[in-house]
């Protein structure tokens, strides 16, 4: 009876199997990714959203209090903001995705397409305010619930704002109807802000407004108005509200451009940019402009003529103004005065060119790329908003040019960098030594306390030390503000704090830091596990925060990065910015990300920062974790957790010991034949220990034998449980989607040999081969690779040195390291030599210390050999690997009769970025594995190709019963 029940489960289970299809190419759109979630501050809502790749999403509003709380969904929803009392959401509905493609199809211009609606939600009854045709809005970050939103350009056909009362079960869709679209033509002048507050219902309109900004507790808004040339009793200039009595105040009459609105913490001070020349005046002469709450109108605090001023210098438009935490300090920036066009030269009569010098500190390809960012760049300098004798202190300039405010800009001092004088060495380096300065914010004199760091530094948070690791000797250090005293942190201890695996010619980098506790007591630094607690002043010992947990456990455990609202409060602290969080309270609760090295399952630890109990674990489980968020005023996290084979879904919990789902994406998965992970381990030739992932089909039969494809890069092992979303993917292998059409799919990890990149690939990748085609379920004869970029490389070294491959893939690969070593990234400008001297080529040497090197890592000399049918990927506007490279390896396979092709995605980056194209290289990439490995049929495009009289009108997919 027994062995009939088990016949009869196995014959039910095979026909679930039989039942389910395999993934198509047609599933992308469709499928759904969780996006932003937020919590209120009280914890008593939670929203989510989930998005589809391609249509539209949905804005899940759901009550915490019970699972079966109630819920809202918002067709189309984004950009959500909570009020502080958390009475009240706002966010932005997007119009339907089919009418944003038809207007793109009909070219329509900006001003024609629909717009995006604002939703005003009442969290208490779930009644819905929709406003159309809004462009910004704000709530303040504290105080009442006062929103403020700025209309588009107004249409005479504009319909009135309509509410909704959207019980949980009504079709959202209902009331989230598109608008109609705007007129053409563009206008210079401001629209209609709305001032409302949505508790008592007082609502204010302001004209011609094009900027605005909320003091930090509500009670203050203040805006520009462009006025009108056609409405004559519209006055321009910058007004002050105050939202409590609804007062205005006029701070400047004039006409002008004004902008970066600032106000100090304390929403006593507010400092902003303007400008009030003709309106052809090429350059603007701006100034910064100041009001209290004891003052009438704004005041010019800065302009081209204060004292302090360096010569031929002005106050910046592009600079941005930063309040000191008391309010007694304003920061801000100059720049070099900006030279007119000269009108009396003739464009066609000049030469147009780029003068390279060996003496300039960047090439000019980094120099040009970036001119616009250079050309905007502003020199830090400060005020005493306070003095009797007003005058500026510049703290940067041209040789000393970056800086960051310390405690908050309450500090004496701020701490600035250059690498002024080590810039050209970047060009082999990647990157460059600098200098660290104190420089006096009373005087601008400056104090050298670190000189050619190759590392990084920053200040604690309270400003009594700067804290620094130095890569070449993988040390932490302070520097003691008051007393110049340095103290190496980690002194005589075994533990290292720089990546223990390294594998790359240069310096191991840092574990990094946890953060500080309040009043510059102590840090928490990283090592490969743990979390130590260090005393700046070097007088305490080193104590483990996670009590050696993490080491002895094989867990890397780190501070998880909490965020409240849009701020990431946990995790590295923001020791510059206007955080309210900037270091551990005592025995503050810490949450730890824990990553389990050996099984790589993924969980939630917690420990209070000065106790000396092990770290208590509240979830440890064979899946992913997304960053969690908290409500600020209660003990209530939201996060989204999924795996290989579930799809993320969104939870909250208290403690994360019990949790509750509220979403369920991707239902449709159960109908496709999905898949398995499963960890695999090996030994290689020369004894080292590896491991990988194989991916398997759901409907997996060890009876019968399967298709390979190897995908890799670097290592990969440590995402056992990430989701693989069927996807068009720049450029990577659609592992979800090959398993799904019966491929096993093999992601092997590769450790690498200074010197020697290709050989290190041979040694991990063919192991590991060979290891799985010892069953009897894999199909040593049908065997494919893939990889992309440095991926690529590998694959392109990999086929000329064995023959075991039945068909590669290989996108954007270096196959002559000599022609590229000298080549420019063209996404930055950076020469190329710095990676294969420095980081990911590993070569170590420069071309002309060994080129034998370079010649043995370069696949190109052993084209020859090559037996493997390969398809290249080289994209004209790469601007990371020149598409040369493809074009060598293309014309060289080429030249000898290798079976080769070359797909070039016009004016594509280094990986595709046009969801078409990530669309086409699917089919393409599955059509050609599906020949080479399944014995299907060749598409056209293989066996005759597409040619260019034919580009745009045929895509050459049709199969085909020729060969290749």
């Amino acid at each position: 009876m027994q062995k009939k029940l088990f016949l009869f489960f196995v014959l039910i289970s095979s026909a679930v199997f039989a039942q389910k299809k395999p993934l198509d190419h047609s599933v992308y759109d469709g499928w759904q990714s969780v996006g932003s979630k937020k919590l209120t501050n009280n914890g008593l809502w939670a929203s989510y959203i989930v998005s589809l790749q391609e249509g539209d999403g949905n804005l899940y509003f759901q009550e915490t209090l019970t699972p079966s709380g109630r819920k809202l969904t918002v067709p189309r929803g984004t950009n959500l903001s909570f009020s502080n009392d958390s009475k009240f959401a706002a966010l932005a509905v997007k119009p339907l995705f089919k009418d944003v493609r038809q207007a793109k199809i009909k070219k329509k211009k900006p001003d024609e397409l629909t717009k995006d609606t604002l939703a005003i939600v009442n969290l208490s009854n779930l009644n819905v305010t929709k406003i159309p045709r809004v462009k910004s809005f704000s709530f303040p970050d504290k105080g009442a619930a006062i929103i403020a939103y700025n209309l588009e350009k107004p249409l005479d056909t504009a319909k009135k704002t309509r509410s909704s009362s959207a019980a949980p079960e009504k079709k959202d869709s209902d009331f989230f109807a598109d608008e109609p679209t705007g007129g053409p033509g563009a206008s210079k002048e401001g629209t209609d802000l709305i001032v409302k507050n949505l508790t008592t219902g007082t609502e204010k309109t302001y004209k011609y407004v094009t900027e605005y900004a909320f003091s930090n507790d509500g009670k203050l808004l203040v805006f520009t108005s462009s006025g009108s040339k056609k409405d004559k009793e519209a006055k321009p200039g910058v007004f002050l509200l105050n939202t409590e009595k609804w007062t205005l105040k006029t701070l400047v009459k004039d006409k002008g451009n004004f902008k970066g609105f600032t106000f100090d913490d304390e929403s006593e001070h507010l400092a902003f940019l303007g400008e009030t020349d003709p309106e052809k005046k090429e350059i603007k002469d701006y100034s910064i402009y100041y009001n209290s709450l004891s003052l009438d109108t704004a005041q010019v605090l800065v302009d081209n003529e204060i004292p302090g001023l360096p010569t031929k210098y002005v106050v910046s438009a592009d600079g941005r103004l930063n309040f000191s935490k008391d309010g007694t300090k304003l920061f801000f920036g100059i720049a070099p005065e900006k030279k007119p066009k000269d009108t009396t030269l003739v464009d066609f009569e000049n030469a147009k060119l780029d003068i390279w010098g060996y003496k300039d500190d960047y090439l000019q390809t980094m120099q040009l790329r970036n001119a616009d960012r250079e050309s905007k760049r502003s020199y830090l300098s400060v005020i005493d908003v306070y003095s009797s004798d007003p005058k500026i202190i510049p703290l940067t300039d041209t040789k000393l040019p970056d800086a960051s405010l310390v405690n908050e800009g309450d500090a004496s001092y701020v701490l600035a960098s250059t690498d002024f004088g080590n810039r050209i060495a970047t060009q082999w380096t990647g990157g460059s030594k600098r200098d660290y300065y104190l420089v006096d914010i009373k005087n601008g004199s400056r104090k050298k306390i670190i000189e050619g760091l190759n590392g990084q530094a920053m200040a604690s948070p309270g400003g009594q030390y700067v804290l620094y690791f130095n890569n070449e000797n993988g040390n932490w250090y302070t520097y003691q503000v008051a007393t110049a005293k340095v103290t190496l942190l980690n002194n005589n201890m075994s533990v290292k704090f720089a990546d223990e695996e390294n594998d790359v010619p240069d310096y191991a980098r840092s574990y990094g830091i946890a953060g500080w506790t309040e009043d510059d007591k102590s840090v928490l630094i990283n090592d490969r596990y743990d979390v130590w607690a260090f005393s700046p002043d070097g007088k305490s010992a080193p104590r483990n925060v996670t009590i050696g947990f993490g080491r002895s456990n094989n867990i890397t455990l780190r501070v998880e990065r909490i965020s409240v609202g849009s701020e990431q409060l946990r995790g590295f602290r923001n020791t510059g910015g206007n955080s309210d969080d900037r270091f551990f309270k005592k025995n503050e609760v810490l949450y730890f990300d824990a990553f389990n090295n050996a099984t790589k399952e993924n969980g939630i630890f917690r420990k209070a920062i000065n106790d000396n109990k092990l770290p208590e674990q509240l979830t440890m489980e064979k899946a992913k974790f997304s960053s969690l968020v908290k409500a600020k005023d209660a003990d209530l996290f939201i996060y989204d957790k999924g795996s290989y084979v579930n799809s993320p879904d969104v939870y909250i919990s208290k403690d994360f010991k019990t949790a509750t789902k509220l979403s369920s994406t991707n239902p449709q998965q159960a109908n496709y034949n999905w898949g398995t992970t499963e960890l695999v381990k090996w030994t290689t030739p020369k004894g080292y220990k590896s491991e990988g992932i194989l991916y398997k089909p759901e409907n997996f039969d060890p009876n019968k034998k399967y298709p390979m494809i190897v995908y890799f890069y670097e290592k990969l092992s440590d995402g056992l449980y990430t989701y693989q979303a069927p996807a068009p993917t720049p450029s990577r292998l659609n592992i979800s989607f090959f398993v799904s059409n019966g491929y096993l799919v093999f992601a092997p990890d590769i450790s690498y040999e200074i010197g020697y990149p290709g050989k290190s690939a041979e040694e991990f990748i063919n192991s590991g081969v060979e290891y799985l085609k010892k069953n009897a379920w894999v199909d040593g004869t049908k065997i494919g690779i893939q990889g992309q970029s440095w991926g690529g490389y590998q694959v392109a070294h990999l086929i000329t040195v064995t023959d075991m491959y039945a068909a590669a893939w290989a996108g954007a690969p270096v196959v002559n390291m000599t022609s590229a070593y000298g080549g420019i990234r063209w996404e930055s400008g950076m020469n190329r030599q710095f990676q294969y001297e420095k980081t990911q080529s590993r070569i170590g040497a420069t071309l002309w210390e060994k080129p034998e090197l370079y010649i043995q890592n370069s696949p190109l000399f052993n084209f020859p050999k090559v037996k493997t049918p390969v398809v290249v990927m080289a994209n004209d506007a790469d601007g990371a690997v020149p598409w040369y490279q493809g074009i060598e390896m293309f014309t060289g396979l080429r030249r000898l009769g290798k079976p080769v092709w070359m797909l070039n995605y016009n004016n594509e980056a280094h990986n595709l970025v046009q969801r078409q194209n990530r669309k086409d290289i699917q089919i393409r990439e599955q059509q050609f594995f599906d020949y080479y490995l399944k014995g299907a049929k060749a598409p056209v495009w293989m066996v005759s190709g597409v040619p260019a009289t034919e580009k745009g009108k045929t895509w050459g997919f049709e199969l085909t019963d020729e060969k290749p």
